[in-house]
């Protein structure tokens, strides 16, 4: 249980770090004098960094073990938001921000890989979903409480006191952390390039990893853009909310992440082969209430954004779905690099929404201004219905591959293995 308090204290860091630029965006637009397209540049190059390192860590994971790189993780994020706080260019901040994404890259797959290692395997899929869910918390930190640290302590010391939490946790990691039970430290098997190759390929190939992966893609990139970016200027500029009332729109959101985790996790237990079921539920709903929101004449009403932060929250835990079906469909010795391919989807979602948006805010407002107006916001956040169009196809495509494969295998599968289908 303390091996794992740790490494749930750690993705909580790596969270508040990601999500510390969610309340920043106009602060940052300010500071370095930049547009919508340059301000989703600092998160378009987070997130690349973040879902590029997602299969390299995955590896190096399989072969040296979550506390080496959780080690790493925390020294980078570190030192990635002290050189955020001191930057006084763009460019550098931009630098800082990589990092972070580098930093961040290294963290949750390797909890995860504590998870599997440190719990017996039908408590697996809670405790999956309570580290989503409480590792969360460190976006509800970096809404309300980030949006008062820069009013009254400026930028640059809000993010020297941020950068300071993770000495402390580095202490405790050092202390703490084994990689499995009686052993600090656990090699695997030496990288080699065929190695590296027949791992990712077994695991890519197999399609309950592709049927993970898109999970993953269409469930989390409407949460991720809102709470690391666009959500507050969405709700500013946007639908006329007061600054206070976009925080706590904000925190709704992640709220709703924290409540939903643990009763999907109880849903996905109970009946293991409607998972994909479940999703598709789910991403059906954000759809709904988004066109809802979108075609509402005016300001949408408080009740129905409140709605909307919910519904979406909701997508965060669902996009751990994602890692349930890759550990049903992989053995250990791969887990690390199914898991790296899995977390590439919605960072890669997210990626190309956060980019998309400020492209189309910047198109539909005249000259280099950065008022957004309401109406440049509905274009812009109608991006996702694109994503959600090809997300939904996948999921549909691979759940029928896969179930097809588990039935011919085992025409009683549904019956008899209900740990583990799609």
């Amino acid at each position: 249980m303390a091996v794992w308090l740790v490494g749930l204290s750690l993705y909580f860091l790596a969270v508040f770090h990601r999500s510390s630029l969610a309340v920043a965006g106009l602060a940052a637009s300010d500071r370095f004098g930049i547009s919508a397209a340059q301000l989703s540049t600092f998160v378009m190059l987070q997130l690349v960094v973040y879902a590029g390192m997602q299969i390299p860590v995955g590896l190096l994971l399989d072969r040296f073990g979550p506390r080496r790189i959780l080690t790493i993780g925390v020294l980078v994020l570190t030192a990635a938001q002290v050189t955020f706080a001191l930057a006084d260019t763009f460019a550098l901040a931009l630098v800082a921000r990589v990092f972070v994404g580098l930093g961040d890259a290294m963290t949750f797959v390797c909890v995860l890989r504590l998870v599997n290692t440190w719990f017996p395997s039908r408590r697996i899929p809670l405790v999956t979903q309570l580290t989503g869910v409480l590792g969360q918390m460190g976006a509800l930190v970096a809404a309300a409480p980030m949006t008062w640290a820069l009013r009254e302590l400026g930028w640059t010391s809000t993010y020297l006191a941020a950068a300071s939490l993770g000495i402390v946790l580095l202490a405790a990691l050092l202390l703490v952390v084994h990689d499995e039970p009686g052993s600090p430290r656990v090699l695997g098997a030496p990288l080699s390039w065929t190695t590296v190759r027949s791992s990712l390929a077994a695991s890519w190939r197999h399609p309950g990893t592709r049927l993970g992966f898109w999970v993953h893609f269409t469930t989390q990139f409407s949460a991720t853009t809102l709470g690391l970016l666009w959500g507050y200027p969405f709700f500013v500029r946007g639908e006329g909310r007061t600054p206070a009332e976009a925080g706590a729109l904000l925190t709704i959101l992640v709220l709703a992440v924290m409540v939903a985790g643990p009763t999907l996790a109880w849903a996905i237990t109970r009946d293991p082969w409607q998972r994909s079921s479940i999703v598709l539920g789910i991403v059906w709903a954000v759809v709904a209430v988004w066109t809802v929101v979108l075609v509402w004449p005016g300001d949408a009403p408080a009740w129905l954004l409140v709605v909307l932060v919910v519904v979406v929250g909701v997508g965060g835990p669902a996009s751990m779905i994602g890692f349930d079906l890759g550990r049903s469909f992989n053995p250990p010795d791969r887990l690390g690099a199914a898991t790296g391919i899995i977390n590439q989807g919605g960072f890669v979602a997210s990626l190309l929404l956060v980019v998309a948006i400020g492209l189309v805010l910047d198109w539909r407002t005249p000259g280099s201004s950065t008022a957004y107006s309401a109406e440049s916001f509905r274009w812009a956040m109608s991006v996702q219905y694109v994503l959600w169009a090809v997300g939904i196809v996948q999921i549909w495509r691979y759940r029928r591959r896969t179930r097809a494969g588990l039935l011919a295998e085992d025409p009683d599968a549904r019956e008899r293995w209900r740990g583990g289908l799609a």
